[in-house]
């Protein structure tokens, strides 16, 4: 499975699942969005988790199952195992990675990487497998590393890509590391190209989250799209880090627990609530102006977390969006969100002066169009 047909898939409500294994991490980047470290110990039960992946079926299950972290592969065994039982259910699985065995298993030479054995049948496991790889990375795990490791990943067989942010399209280090894969690779090796957010360890540094747009124009939301298992089993229709992290969840986005509900509950949830139907349609922001209590203040997922408990809202949402109008309301925008395919998706998500490097390929960008995406 190729990045851009992950990508693609974006917008399609339940069409992917995204799997929080763990929040420990031997890194330590400055970045990190979960703050995650080597003795953070939060992550869901992982018989709960094997048998929630376990539930599905081969006429129920997500297209697209994506194991992270943390450190996913600080589990390589239980990676392994829900891998296996995804894919033998037809759904496809991908494993995202800060690369910390890398710097420790490496033997030097152009294609020499070691990978531990046990990590090494985690990746085979997996569809795709991507890098995370930024200026941040780099200080804990240096890049040759990483690149020699990809080179091994790929002589396996497993289609690979790399995950890489930066501070936006302008940002110096952005357009050296897409010119070294470009160089290296070939330019047979995509990349999905992201801007810092301020979460995490970048609460304090990054640049605000984007403020809500016109209350008047359709502002759809394609992050509540997959549903997201967190770090204590709960199951969230929304994958912004914040929102994934804070307690209690707003219900609107609580779509309940890997311990008691399977894949074919969350799945209907995710579906049939108007709420998120309207979200993924016409945005928090639209839906509070037109039916609840007016657009507040703060960033657009601000917005969205201020709809908990706004009953007109939820009214005004069962009216448009309930029922096969709202389903087929659902669908339409799914499809708009996806026409102009996985570059789309990322113009509108990512960093969009990258956007064509996500397809496998695609033209390297110029030094200057990189620099200045006007």
């Amino acid at each position: 499975m190729e990045l851009a047909e992950l990508v693609a898939r974006r917008p399609f409500p339940a069409a992917g699942l995204l799997l929080g294994l763990t929040r420990r991490c031997p890194l330590r980047c400055a970045h990190c969005s979960t703050g995650s470290d080597l003795f953070t110990r939060e992550e869901p039960d992982g018989g709960q988790l094997e048998s929630f992946v376990a539930s599905f079926s081969e006429e129920n299950r997500p297209d697209v199952v994506m194991l992270t972290g943390g450190e996913p592969l600080l589990l390589p065994a239980l990676a392994e195992r829900l891998s296996t039982l995804a894919r033998s259910a037809g759904s496809r699985t991908a494993l995202l990675s800060g690369m910390f065995f890398a710097r420790s298993a490496i033997r030097r030479g152009r294609r020499g990487a070691t990978i531990p054995p046990a990590i090494l049948r985690a990746i085979r496991s997996v569809d795709h497998f991507s890098a995370s790889l930024d200026v941040h990375h780099e200080r804990e795990v240096p890049r040759a590393d990483v690149f020699r490791s990809l080179h091994r990943i790929r002589d396996e067989g497993v289609a690979v890509s790399f995950h890489l942010t930066g501070t936006g399209a302008s940002d110096p280090y952005l357009a050296d590391i897409t010119r070294a894969v470009e160089k290296e690779f070939g330019g047979q090796v995509p990349c999905l190209v992201n801007e810092v957010r301020p979460f995490g360890r970048a609460a304090s540094w990054a640049r605000p989250a984007r403020t809500g747009p016109d209350p008047a124009a359709a502002s759809p939301c394609s992050m509540a799209a997959w549903p997201v298992v967190a770090f204590d089993g709960r199951v969230l229709a929304c994958c912004n880090q914040d929102t994934v992290d804070r307690r209690p969840v707003p219900a609107h986005l609580d779509l309940g627990h890997i311990g008691v509900d399977d894949w074919a509950t969350v799945r209907r949830r995710a579906l049939e609530s108007p709420v998120l139907r309207m979200l993924r349609t016409v945005g928090p922001t639209h839906l509070a102006a037109r039916y609840g209590s007016g657009p507040g203040t703060g960033s657009y997922c601000d917005g969205c977390r201020a709809l908990d408990g706004d009953e007109a809202a939820a009214a005004g949402a069962r009216a448009v969006a309930g029922g096969a109008a709202g389903a087929l309301l659902d669908l339409t925008a799914a499809m708009r969100g996806s026409r102009e395919g996985a570059q789309g998706v990322v113009r509108r998500h990512g960093c969009a002066a990258y956007a064509p490097l996500v397809v496998t390929g695609g033209p390297p960008l110029p030094e200057t169009e990189a620099r200045d995406p006007r």
